[in-house]
């Protein structure tokens, strides 16, 4: 294999092959695209940058681009999902999270901060770089960044938009707001924030106009009902007395 190739592998599938010449590449197939369906079939095949020269979020088909990531200059890998195999050992640093069901915040972070310290770019990915892998971002971003849940999640929402947290993962990330920033009554509640899921159709409608404050209408009138009488002529009143125009 020629040197210009080795130095330059396709920017797409990640394989050597001339892909600038239209040259089909003999391991995946793939083929350079049309000059307008570039732009997302490229976008598609980088992680996610959400902390510039930093942190990135991708999938499981984003961390087997060896040559793509090393483009980035990403060396380490923070893996999600504990199915997910570690393709190269020897060219990147993985840290491997064991639980399936429940992710395990506090180690990943600290595989983070070592990062951070280190000025190591780290790509942190699942299967589909939709739920887990954003979830340890948000909670990186709540425990060192200071943010709240809804405003990291928004953060990596804007630069990551195919994200779509379940309602376990967001569970979890409620709790671990609560965990870093204890209980607050300046929180929003989490139901106010949509997480990428459907929302319950069997929640209840919250009840408006619920103050302690009296209506008007509410009120009885302090009116004897036998002074009004609608359509007749008035009744007169025997306790008082007729009054004199013209004197004795």
């Amino acid at each position: 294999m020629r040197k210009r190739e080795r130095e330059n592998p396709c920017l797409i599938c990640g394989h050597y092959h001339k892909f600038e010449e239209g040259e089909v590449c003999g391991i995946c197939g793939h083929r350079m695209p049309e000059t307008s369906e570039k732009s997302s079939v490229q976008s598609g095949a980088f992680p996610s940058e959400i902390l510039p020269d930093f942190l990135y979020l991708g999938s499981y088909d984003n961390a087997s681009r060896s040559e793509l990531l090393k483009s980035q200059g990403i060396s380490r890998i923070l893996n999600t999902v504990p199915s997910c195999q570690n393709l190269y050992k020897n060219s990147f640093l993985y840290h491997s999270l064991q639980d399936d069901k429940s992710l395990q915040f506090d180690d990943a972070i600290q595989f983070l901060e070592q990062c951070e310290r280190e000025k190591k770019r780290v790509l942190i990915h699942c299967m589909t770089g939709k739920s887990r892998s954003p979830a340890v971002v948000i909670a990186y971003l709540m425990k060192c960044k200071g943010w709240r849940l809804a405003q990291s999640f928004q953060w990596v929402k804007d630069r990551r938009s195919s994200v779509e947290l379940t309602q376990v993962i967001s569970q979890q990330l409620q709790e671990y707001e609560q965990k870093v920033f204890g209980c607050n009554e300046n929180v929003v509640p989490a139901e106010s924030f949509s997480f990428g899921f459907a929302k319950n159709d069997g929640v209840a409608v919250p009840a408006f106009n619920t103050g302690t404050a009296t209506s008007i209408f509410d009120r009885p009138l302090d009116v004897p009902s036998q002074q009004f009488a609608f359509g007749a002529a008035a009744q007169p009143n025997p306790n008082v007395g007729d009054v004199s125009m013209g004197g004795p």
